[in-house]
C-alpha cells in the first residue's frame, strides 16, 4: 500500500497572491486605516460580502473575534444566556463567556446535528440569542430553528466556520441568521493561517461591530456598503455611534487580506472538489457494518473539507484498538471525545459556571470518528486513506471474533 498522504498541508496560495504580497512589503503598509480609501482589507470585506450575497463584512483577526463582536453589537445585557450547541469548539462557549453572557448548552444527536426537541425546550429558560455551531460543516434544521426563534424574537447568529461554501435551500450558510461568522485559519476552506469575518444585512449591527472592532476616531468612514459606497443607513448608524462604544482592537491586517482575496475565486472549486472527495470516501466507509458516516438533510449542500463518521456496535476496547491501529499506519483518526482535553468535548469546557451533563451529547462525542480530507486530494490519496481505514477496523473486529 501506498504511504497515506500529508492531510495538515493545505493547497498552495495562489500565485496571483505574490504580486499584492510583494508590493505590499514594499509600502511597508500593513495596517487597514492608512490608505485613504480602497486598502486591501476593505477590499476583501466588499467582495466577501458579493460573494456571499449579503450587504456587509467585517474583516477581524478570527472567527472568536466575530463570535464576541456579534454578541456585542447585539447590545445583549450582562450575563444574557445564550443557547449553543452542546458540540462546538471551545472557541464559541468561550467569545460567549468573553462578551459578559451565559452559554447554555442543548443536546447534539448523534449525526452532529442539534435535537430539536431539547433546543426547543431550552428555549423557554429566558434565551436572549442563539449561536448556532455548523460543527464540521454540519448544518442542523435551519427552517426549524429560525422559526422557533423568530416567533420568540431571538436573534440568531450563525457560526459557519466550517461552512463557507455551503447552502441550506439555495441559500449560503451565515446569511440565514441576523449574524454569520467565518473563519480563515488554516484548516478553513480559505486559508490566511488566521482571520475571520463577520456579515450581515443590519446597518446598525454592521456598525456597532466596526466601530467595536477598533476603527477609532473616524476610521468608520472607509467601511462602504454595498455598493461602494456609505449609504445613508449606514452613515446614520456609524454617527450615533461615534464614541459611544468601548474598542476592542480585533482588526485584520493588509498582508492576511492580500493573502485571502485571490483565494475567493477557487472557493467554487474548492467546494465542489471538496464534496466529491468527501462522498467519495463516504461510499467506501459506508461498505463497512462498523462505520456510518450522517447522510445530509434535504435542503443542506455541503462544503467539507474533512470527514466525520460514527463506530457502530463496538466496545471502547475495540474503539481504543481500531484507534491504535489507523495511527500506527499513518490515519490520524480524532474520535471526539476520547482524545485528551478535546477542546470539543463539553466536559472541558470548565470555565463554564454549572457545566451541564449532556448524556446524548456525550454519547455520540465517544464514539464520533473525524478525519482531514483536503480538497487537493488525489482519488489514489483518497483510497490509501479509506483503505487504512477500513483495513483496521476489519483486523480489529477479526480480532476479536477468534
Amino acid at each position: 500500500m501506498s504511504l497515506p498522504p500529508n492531510v495538515h498541508d493545505a493547497e498552495p496560495i495562489p500565485d496571483s497572491a505574490r504580486a499584492a504580497i510583494d508590493a505590499l512589503m514594499k509600502s511597508g503598509d500593513l495596517f487597514r486605516y492608512t490608505a485613504p480609501a480602497d486598502a486591501p482589507v476593505a477590499l476583501l470585506e466588499q467582495e466577501f460580502a458579493a460573494l456571499l450575497g449579503c450587504k456587509y463584512a467585517l474583516a477581524v483577526s478570527s472567527c472568536s473575534a466575530a463570535l464576541f463582536l456579534s454578541r456585542k453589537a447585539l447590545d445583549l445585557p450582562r450575563d444574557a444566556r445564550v443557547l449553543i450547541p452542546g458540540f462546538t469548539f471551545a472557541a464559541v462557549p468561550s467569545a460567549v463567556v468573553h462578551a459578559d453572557c451565559v452559554p447554555v448548552l442543548c443536546e447534539v444527536g448523534e449525526h452532529y446535528r442539534i435535537d430539536m426537541a431539547d433546543f426547543e425546550a431550552r428555549l423557554a429558560a429566558d434565551i436572549q440569542a442563539v449561536i448556532i455551531s455548523h460543527m464540521r460543516g454540519h448544518t442542523s434544521d435551519m427552517d426549524a430553528i429560525l422559526s422557533l426563534c423568530d416567533a420568540r424574537g431571538i436573534p440568531v447568529i450563525e457560526d459557519a466556520a466550517h461552512s463557507l461554501g455551503t447552502t441550506w435551500n439555495g441559500r449560503n450558510i451565515g446569511t440565514l441568521g441576523k449574524i454569520g461568522c467565518f473563519s480563515f485559519q488554516s484548516y478553513k476552506m480559505i486559508n490566511a493561517g488566521e482571520g475571520g469575518s463577520l456579515i450581515t444585512d443590519d446597518a446598525e449591527l454592521v456598525a456597532r461591530a466596526v466601530i467595536m472592532s477598533g476603527a477609532y476616531e473616524h476610521n468608520w468612514q472607509k467601511h462602504k456598503g454595498p455598493k461602494g459606497d456609505n449609504s445613508p443607513d449606514l452613515a446614520n448608524a456609524f454617527g450615533k455611534w461615534q464614541n459611544q462604544l468601548p474598542l476592542y482592537n480585533l482588526r485584520m491586517s493588509n498582508l492576511s487580506a492580500v493573502v485571502i482575496r485571490p483565494q475567493l475565486p477557487e472557493l467554487t472549486r474548492r467546494v465542489r472538489d471538496g464534496l466529491k472527495n468527501h462522498d467519495y470516501v463516504a461510499g467506501r466507509l459506508n461498505s463497512s457494518p462498523f462505520f456510518n458516516v450522517p447522510a445530509p438533510l434535504g435542503p443542506e449542500q455541503r462544503a467539507p473539507d474533512s470527514i466525520q463518521f460514527n463506530l457502530v456496535g463496538m466496545s471502547d476496547d475495540q474503539i481504543t484498538a481500531f484507534s491504535q491501529a489507523t495511527a500506527e499506519a499513518g490515519v490520524k483518526v480524532q474520535i471526539f471525545g476520547r482524545s485528551a482535553d478535546n477542546a470539543r468535548a463539553f466536559w472541558n469546557w470548565q470555565f463554564i459556571k454549572d457545566l451541564p451533563e449532556l448524556p446524548q451529547t456525550r454519547a455520540m462525542l465517544m464514539q464520533a470518528c473525524d478525519v482531514r480530507l483536503p480538497v487537493r486530494l488525489s482519488r489514489e490519496e483518497l483510497d490509501v486513506i479509506a483503505e487504512i481505514l477500513l483495513g483496521a477496523v476489519t483486523a480489529t473486529m477479526a480480532r476479536v471474533a477468534a
